[in-house]
């Protein structure tokens, strides 16, 4: 699992790409991101990046609210996806914003690596048995 900057060039490595942002990518044409999927769902609600607004300040409280909104009945089964897709093979989260260390990409990341680790637990008890 990695992300990247949507105004950096894709990589052959990159393997699936999904968009992760409500909004497309200033300046950014469809071709130029090369991406696999627009995971629009998957992005932050649109009250949460306003009052988030990439203030570092508000960092840790970001992260709470969008982890919560994560495990909402609707979006708990697209992150389910991506980490079924993530264990099969590379997927790079595609985002817009500056700060490469604190933004949306880096949380669904984490939660798609904890859920992927969830089910790869499940899979492991289920042979057990």
């Amino acid at each position: 699992m990695r992300w990247r900057r949507a105004y950096e060039p894709s990589l052959p490595t990159d393997g699936y790409r999904v968009l992760v942002d409500r909004l497309w990518p200033r300046g950014v044409s469809k071709g130029v991101l090369a991406l696999d999927e627009w995971a629009r769902d998957l992005a932050p609600s649109d009250a949460l990046r306003h009052w988030f607004h990439h203030d570092p300040a508000r960092w840790a409280g970001f992260v709470r609210a969008y982890r919560k909104e994560l495990r909402a009945p609707a979006i708990a089964p697209l992150v389910d996806a991506l980490a079924h897709r993530a264990m099969r093979g590379r997927v790079t989260l595609v985002f817009s914003a500056r700060d490469v260390e604190r933004n949306n990409a880096v949380v669904l990341a984490g939660a798609i690596a904890a859920r992927a680790r969830g089910l790869r637990t499940r899979r492991r008890d289920r042979r057990a048995r």
